[in-house]
């Protein structure tokens, strides 16, 4: 696990002084701090709303989205160690979550948190953009509950399992590339692709995978295996909510826009989109200077005769 813990000086109610009014339950008043901060563009609103989020009543912890409760409301880009939003649905169930009263945006992005943990709103269903408010079974295989969203510690900062593209060495072998030939351009897919992170680069070509991977890696052959598309997915997902003002309910709506994206198509269809994935072919390979958080993938689809590859290392991870 890699570990993220919320410090910051003691102003407004941070530090002791906070973590004192937590644990005597005095949420109005930590509330109401998390909102004067808020206002005047502090950056200790977010620990204190992570205070708030992760410790009070879930009808008191809402209010931290109300905008009619005056200046401070919350938005979708406010954190800590994490989206407030996404730490508020952690700790409650989807029934306790319908009942209060969110914003649209914090509702949906709610519900998708509680879909990764396996408690989706009742009936399914999709939002607006046609991605479904339960996991697919492709998403949700071999992927344990517990490591896809962030641990949210009470008093601060977050716990968060790391996932790699490729996610074990364990039976990779040697793969030969060929020559790199020339690049698709334009297409809004690899815009999408290129988009879930500022640590990784994403190409497109007309051929096979190992074409696209062609154009990433520095030699004529690496260690690489094909995976499913399924084995890569959860890299995929946290790759793109690796920030910490991006949720892992973001970064799976990212990775389904990628996918309907590949039929160039504007919004998701769940059939189509298990299409898609149960027709790609996946390659994923190491290199030899990667450390501590690497992503190496290559996804192509037989249907349209186009590839794409994703590839990144870094040491510092989010």
């Amino acid at each position: 696990m890699i570990v993220d813990n919320g410090t910051g000086p003691a102003r407004y109610g941070w530090g002791p002084s906070g973590q004192r009014l937590a644990a005597q339950g005095e949420w109005g008043e930590l509330l109401g701090r998390f909102r004067v901060a808020r206002a005047l563009g502090d950056g200790l609103a977010g620990p204190l709303g992570h205070l708030v989020a992760c410790g009070a009543p879930a009808a008191v912890a809402a209010r931290l989205f109300d905008p009619a409760a005056g200046p401070g409301a919350a938005t979708v880009g406010d954190h800590d160690a994490g989206p407030l939003w996404e730490v508020l649905a952690t700790r409650h169930p989807w029934t306790v979550l319908a009942e209060l009263p969110l914003p649209p945006a914090i509702r949906r992005l709610a519900a998708h948190t509680r879909a990764l943990l396996g408690d989706g709103p009742a009936g399914g269903g999709c939002d607006e953009a046609g991605v479904p408010y339960r996991l697919r079974p492709w998403e949700d295989s071999g992927w344990e509950h517990d490591t896809r969203v962030r641990e949210y510690l009470p008093g601060g900062g977050a716990r968060r399992a790391l996932q790699l593209a490729p996610p074990t060495r364990e039976g990779l072998g040697v793969v030969r590339l060929p020559s790199p030939g020339a690049r698709l351009t334009g297409r809004l897919a690899t815009g999408l692709l290129a988009g879930l992170s500022d640590w990784t680069s994403a190409v497109c070509v007309r051929g096979r995978a190992t074409d696209a991977a062609a154009q990433l890696t520095a030699g004529p052959e690496v260690t690489g295996g094909q995976l499913p598309f399924a084995a890569l997915y959860p890299a995929l997902v946290h790759l793109a909510s690796a920030r910490s003002d991006c949720g892992a309910a973001q970064g799976r709506l990212a990775v389904w826009q990628l996918l309907a994206a590949m039929e160039d198509a504007d919004t998701a269809d769940p059939a189509r989109v298990d299409a898609v994935v149960g027709r790609l072919h996946c390659l994923a390979w190491t290199e030899p200077g990667d450390d501590l958080r690497h992503l190496h993938l290559a996804l192509e689809d037989p249907a349209t005769g186009l590839a794409w590859a994703l590839s990144g290392t870094t040491p510092d991870p989010a």
